[in-house]
Order: structure tokens, then sequence, then C-alpha cells
């Protein structure tokens, strides 16, 4: 009974510490869709630091959020932080333009096949494309283009490529 006991209180202890672990420290994720084509592929696996100060976020980061779309609010998007609060994007000529200079964008495939802006993100505000810009669901087509401060989950520190994950059950 003395060994049942030790192990349903480790058992218990290893839950809680896995729980805490994927809620605020770091968790793995698949992404379903090609909006990061060819940076993310479909079904590639991330892993998503989520103990990050905001200053810790960089222009050009791989970031996980929640979107502002109300069908879509309990759904982790993974995106490209292109804009931070006082920053002026605009998308013009294929090019993305930042403050006023355009921005070299060696991670996507194609010019971008749209306009967009001028738009200035407001305090406390995100904007966010995917890599694969003309095929992406993203700031640039939602409602509300900006994410809150609040609904960022985390930035993408390791992607695990499809193609190495194990597939023992394949011939």
């Amino acid at each position: 009974m003395k060994k049942i006991k030790e192990w349903g209180i480790s058992f218990l202890i290893a839950i809680v510490a896995a729980l805490t672990i994927k809620t605020f420290v770091a968790e793995a994720m698949v992404v379903p869709t090609g909006s990061m084509l060819p940076t993310i592929q479909i079904n590639d696996r991330l892993i998503v630091e989520k103990i990050i100060w905001m200053d810790e976020y960089q222009l050009g980061d791989i970031v996980v959020f929640y979107p502002p779309i109300p069908e879509k609010v309990n759904e982790s998007y993974v995106k490209r932080l292109i804009g931070i609060p006082g920053d002026v994007i605009e998308i013009k000529n294929g090019a993305l333009i930042r403050n006023g200079v355009k921005i070299s964008e060696t991670y996507i495939n194609e010019p971008i096949r749209y306009e967009f802006g001028p738009i200035t993100i407001p305090e406390n505000k995100y904007f966010f494309l995917g890599d694969n810009r003309n095929e992406s669901f993203d700031s640039h087509s939602w409602t509300t283009p900006f994410v809150d401060k609040e609904k960022l989950i985390g930035k993408v520190v390791l992607k695990i490529p499809t193609h190495l994950i194990d597939k023992r059950n394949l011939r």
C-alpha cells in the first residue's frame, strides 16, 4: 500500500509539473496550415517559449498568439512579427515598408500581390504577417489588424521539420 501511495504522489507531482511547464514555460505545437511557407512547412512541430518579456520580442520573430477574430479567439496562430507600437506599416509595389523604409525579406518566396496601409500601430498592439504573404490570413486581412499584447503566447524557439519526425508506421 505504501508503494501505491508513493507512486500516486509521484504521478500527481509529474502531472502538475507537466501542466505548469505547458501553461507557463514552453509548449510544443503542430502547424496545420501553409501560412508560413517556406519557413515553416505544414505539420512541422514548434517549441514555443512562453517566458518572454515584451522587450524580448524583436521584429522578424516568429510568434504564437490568439488573433483578434471573434470566431477564432481560442485558436493559436503563428506568424512573423512585422510591426510594434508606433510603427507605420505599408505594403505597396510588392514590398513591405516599415516607417518609410523598404524591408528586405529574404524569407518570402514571391512579391506581395496586394496593397495595404499606411497604418500606424497603436500602443500595446502588434502587427503580424505570414511568410506566405499572398495566402496567409493575417493582420492585413483582419477587420481589426492588431493583436493585443495580452494575446501573445510566446516566441518560436525551435522548429522540428516534418521530415525529421519518426515515421515508423510508414513504409
